[in-house]
């Protein structure tokens, strides 16, 4: 394993990290808690949440559960010092009502999401707190190009999210804070916000990267690169279909694809042309589907880590593997080709 600087707070984190949102609905605690094991075992300092979670599915009764999850491993093991712990606060409610409905990313929610949180890990302190996804319309989970402005009358400015989170760092509750399926808009000002006005420094972008989606590369990848925001990225096998297990049109019982049909991200056209394309490279050069998909992630000199979610022990151990698979120039000239044909089909 090795370990990168988590922006600019000091951290350094695995460059894999574990991904949790299957916890409380695909996997239960005690599987929660060999995850997190092993994945410790295997040099990952590294875990991911959200409040929101498990999303597969999404569902009100579930809401908080992977936290819980967490939090017990916390509380049993007694580890927390053994972790980077990052979670996130929602959006505007896209999924499931929170806090009511009105889950703006206002003070007042931020408030009472941290506290929640807190409560829900058995921790005083998050290392990295992170904003869900925007408050304002932004195009994102799918959605390609931006013709107008369409916030909601009560939006929130960015400026208001990141004051609270300011005092939240001050209070000690946070360490750090990042955006996820943010903008480059939304990671300029934020970096103005800290100039001008002495806000906190965003230390990462959490946005989803992979070779179905590459669209972080126009844009993004030059605040990474620049300003040392480094890309945390979340769904490096593309929702699972870079492994191609969904190659003739049938979702395998108990997948993502048959478990948590509300996600239609990866059904796009040219979506199953581009992953045989993938899936043929990664045969040739002997590897595994996964192990191309993941290397791939790792290979990008903008990531800070690969987040990464599994179902099973077994799953998890293929995919830590494959995460730090070094790829040949030539299978990388492969994956070049491709993406000429089919430059991003599923944003």
């Amino acid at each position: 394993m090795d370990y990168r600087p988590l922006g600019t707070t000091g951290l350094s984190v695995s460059a894999v990290c574990l991904g949790t949102m299957t916890w409380g609905s695909q996997n239960s605690e005690a599987e929660a808690h060999d995850q997190i094991d092993l994945a410790l075992d295997h040099g990952i300092n590294f875990l991911d949440t959200a409040e929101m979670y498990p999303v597969t599915p999404t569902r009100v009764e579930t809401l908080g559960r992977t936290e819980e999850y967490i939090g017990t491993w916390i509380a049993k093991s007694g580890k927390r010092d053994k972790i980077v712990l990052a979670s996130k606060v929602s959006g505007p409610s896209r999924f499931v009502p929170m806090r009511g409905g009105a889950n703006r990313l206002d003070r007042k929610n931020i408030e009472a999401a941290i506290d929640a949180s807190l409560a829900r890990l058995q921790t005083d302190y998050l290392d990295l707190y992170q904003l869900h996804w925007p408050d304002r319309a932004v195009p994102m989970f799918g959605g390609r190009g931006m013709q107008a402005i369409t916030d909601a009358p009560e939006a929130v400015p960015l400026e208001e999210s990141i004051s609270a989170l300011d005092d939240l760092v001050k209070a000690g509750k946070i360490r750090s804070f990042g955006v996820s399926n943010e903008t480059p808009w939304g990671v300029a000002e934020a970096l103005r916000l800290h100039r001008e006005k002495g806000l906190p420094r965003v230390a990462s972008i959490q946005n989803a990267y992979n070779l179905l989606n590459r669209t972080f590369e126009t844009g993004l990848s030059e605040f990474a690169l620049r300003e040392g925001i480094g890309l945390l990225a979340y769904s490096p096998l593309a929702a699972g279909y870079l492994t191609g297990k969904y190659l003739g049109g049938v979702a395998p019982k108990g997948s993502r694809g048959d478990v948590a049909k509300q996600f239609t991200r990866y059904l796009a056209p040219n979506q199953t042309a581009a992953v045989a394309r993938y899936v043929g490279i990664a045969h040739a050069f002997g590897l595994s589907p996964e192990a191309l998909a993941l290397g791939f992630v790792y290979s990008r000199a903008f990531v800070t880590s690969s987040i990464i979610g599994a179902t099973s022990l077994e799953q998890l151990k293929s995919d830590i593997e494959g995460s730090l698979t070094p790829l040949p120039e030539e299978a990388l000239k492969a994956i070049a080709e491709v993406y000429a044909l089919y430059p991003d089909p599923c944003p």
